[in-house]
């Protein structure tokens, strides 16, 4: 185990990039998608059960978390690896994206952010240093600079001002993760400027003036849909260094997946495994299963006979569609567990293709059979 944060790309196929993130806590295989803890738990699944999916790092909520329970209590209870039993690398966001959608009332200063809870009202001022200082104090092995996510549509002028505010705040956040980080832990600066070339390049020079151990690539998968996303991607990654990690953050269905790495991404989080099956829709090489549909009422096969997943090959679609269709909580467990298992074995055979110096035929492939069922 080592005591600092290292990065290391082993293979290239293309742009694609094989790698593995170094941390006190464990290495991280890239690609790699983390499953959104966002209270501090993945919902719906144990965390050893996560684990047994292949996940190599979580994703706690920094906004969710500080509400509710706290930060300064989950400190006083050992940290948030402790809190919820992960022993794993977690990642923390900012908490910049749950203030600006989910807070009902804002001010945007140069200072920071001061909104009201979503949960019982109650006023509070998130900056750049009082993110920092929650992370710190959750214990998270990388944390992400504090910024503000520029909603889509932005007019030019709207995007520049809001990432010329959070390159402001990118200086501020890594200040003060100096002051309040421990030794092993990672700070990633994250690039925004919507879906504006010069901009995004303008940002992405910004922080690595500043420079950080990670780079991402926040404000997308915000509406403004793929295609401008792989664009956005396409004239920024060039910028970005080649010996650092790079997280695209919030993203997403398969196909966005395997289309992000192809452009250099090593790292995602999204909530769609979990609020997918929540909602009785399993994600299989085969394409989407909308479990609720009546033709699966009599369907003995299970998602897939060939997984190594329990959830995947134990279980029939018929018995699914009949635990979906009746509102029962082992619905949820089954096919969130079942989804987190496949985004997981989707970036081990992405590692693998990349590997292996074939990543354009996997690519072409997996996206001929995962849309063939449409």
């Amino acid at each position: 185990m080592v005591d600092h944060f290292t990065y290391k790309v082993s293979a290239t196929s293309g742009l694609a990039r094989r790698g593995e993130i170094s941390t006190p806590k464990g290495t991280i295989q890239t690609p790699a998608f983390m499953p959104v803890g966002t209270a501090a738990t993945v919902k719906g699944m144990l965390p050893e059960t996560v684990r047994e999916t292949g996940a190599d790092i979580l994703l706690g909520n920094t906004y969710h978390l500080m509400l509710r329970p706290g930060a300064e209590r989950v400190a006083s209870l050992g940290g948030l690896h402790k809190f919820m039993n992960w022993d794993k690398p977690i990642l923390t966001d900012s908490g910049g994206f749950q203030v600006m959608s989910l807070s009902k009332l804002r001010k945007i200063t140069e200072e920071g952010v001061k909104f009201q809870s979503h949960i019982d009202g109650s006023s509070y001022n998130l900056t750049p240093e009082r993110s920092m200082e929650i992370q710190a104090l959750l214990g998270s092995d990388i944390q992400m600079a504090f910024d503000e996510c520029t909603p889509f549509p932005a007019t030019e002028k709207q995007a520049e001002t809001s990432m010329e505010l959070s390159m402001r705040w990118a200086k501020r956040s890594k200040d003060a993760f100096a002051k309040y980080s421990a030794d092993g832990q990672a700070i990633f600066g994250i690039v925004q400027g919507g879906v504006y070339e010069h901009l995004r390049i303008r940002s992405a020079e910004a922080l690595r003036e500043i420079e950080f151990p990670g780079y991402a690539v926040g404000g997308l998968a915000v509406g403004e849909g793929q295609q401008a996303m792989f664009d956005t991607l396409d004239f920024t990654m060039p910028h970005l260094p080649n010996d650092k990690p790079r997280y695209l953050m919030g993203v997403g269905t398969p196909l966005d997946l395997v289309g992000a790495v192809e452009r250099g991404v090593d790292m995602f989080d999204c909530v769609m495994p979990t609020r997918s099956g929540r909602h009785g829709q399993a994600f299989t090489f085969d394409g989407k299963v909308n479990l609720k549909n009546a033709q699966f009422k009599d369907d003995p096969a299970p998602l897939d006979e060939h997984s190594s997943c329990s959830a995947m090959r134990d279980y029939s679609k018929a018995y699914l569609h009949h635990l979906v269709r009746s509102g029962e909580l082992l619905a949820s467990m089954l096919v969130s567990w079942a989804n987190i298992h496949f985004y997981q074995e989707l970036m081990s055979a992405m590692r693998l293709a990349i590997e292996e110096d074939r990543f354009a035929e996997f690519a072409a492939e997996f996206r001929t059979r995962y849309q063939a069922s449409k």
